[in-house]
């Protein structure tokens, strides 16, 4: 899955109708405008002007325009900093904030000053492991030819105790890659001060179930198929990120889905006033304010957790 997602990462732009998938970034400028008054607001009530914001896996870069765009209203400019490792998105993200600073790894980001970072759909692209109750025990799924197979090796120790006796054929995914970048910046944000906001396709675990999928051409595909010409992803895990950043001194906001996140930052009143400079585009923005909210569409599958440090406020938009 690793080296599947770098190779289709390195060599195409996958966003929009003529991409792969489209993320909420690009549906409305009103979800990075919210973002951006959620990181003025935040920023201000900790007293933290100084901060850096971090961006991981910035996409085209549309999240962040539009969220400085909203963080300039309240006179704040922090320097910006993009985790990146596709050239191609990388061209991408200079068009839309050419003052951006680009790293391959979180390991040189900023250490001087609070860090506010987000991660919009960053973290279901990473490698996930599976592993399978059998007879047997507990055993790794893995690729053979075109086909999943289950290694030899007793992984019980992998298994969350809560799913320890789920029924046979059960599947547990862990993501050990997120689990690591996530413990990484708790520890930075509980040296440094700041926060972290992760929205994206989820659920509170522990559970059981393959989440493991491919899209391509806006539609799902056989995941074992072509590899590296598709975009692989798994549900992420929000109560692992939780425990994650707990166990470093970070506290967590509760968890709470896209649509109660975004209505309660007031992205209905952004559409009302974005209709009053352009009546015309009223329905548009009604649509687009649906698929970012409504629980059929975004609303409900997707996920916001903030992590902060121990000295800052509770965050908007997670009462």
């Amino acid at each position: 899955m690793a080296a599947a997602n770098a190779a289709y990462y390195a060599s195409r732009d996958p966003l929009g109708a003529a991409g792969d998938f489209i993320t909420a970034p690009e549906i409305s400028q009103m979800f990075g405008e919210l973002i951006g008054l959620w990181i003025a607001d935040l920023a201000l009530r900790a007293d933290a002007p100084d901060f850096a914001y971090v961006e991981l896996g910035p996409g085209r870069g549309t999240l962040a325009a539009d969220a400085l765009r909203a963080m300039a209203q309240a006179r704040i400019a922090p320097p910006i900093h993009f985790v990146e490792t596709s050239p191609v998105l990388r061209e991408k993200q200079r068009e839309a904030v050419p003052q951006a600073h680009w790293h391959d790894t979180i390991d040189n980001l900023p250490d001087d000053r609070p860090l506010i970072i987000v991660a919009n759909e960053f973290f279901d692209a990473l490698p996930i492991r599976q592993y399978e109750r059998t007879g047997r025990g507990w055993r790794e799924r893995m690729v053979g030819r075109a086909c999943f197979a289950l290694g030899d090796a007793e992984c019980a120790n992998e298994i969350p105790a809560q799913l320890a006796d789920a029924p046979f054929g059960s599947i547990v995914e862990r993501c050990p890659v997120g689990d690591a970048i996530m413990a990484e910046l708790a520890e930075r944000l509980a040296r440094q001060g700041g926060a972290f906001l992760v929205v994206d396709y989820g659920y509170e675990g522990p559970a059981t179930g393959d989440t493991l999928q491919a899209m391509t051409a806006h539609g799902y595909a056989d995941p074992l198929q072509a590899p590296g010409t598709r975009d692989l992803t798994a549900h992420v895990d929000f109560a692992m990120l939780a425990a994650t950043g707990r166990a470093r001194g970070l506290r967590p906001s509760p968890c709470v889905t896209q649509g109660a996140f975004l209505t309660a930052l007031g992205i209905d009143a952004r559409v009302a006033s974005l209709a009053r400079s352009n009546p015309a585009r009223m329905e548009d923005l009604r649509t687009d304010r649906d698929r970012l909210v409504m629980p059929e569409q975004m609303g409900r599958l997707f996920k916001v957790l903030a992590l902060r440090h121990a000295v800052w406020p509770e965050p908007a938009g997670f009462a």
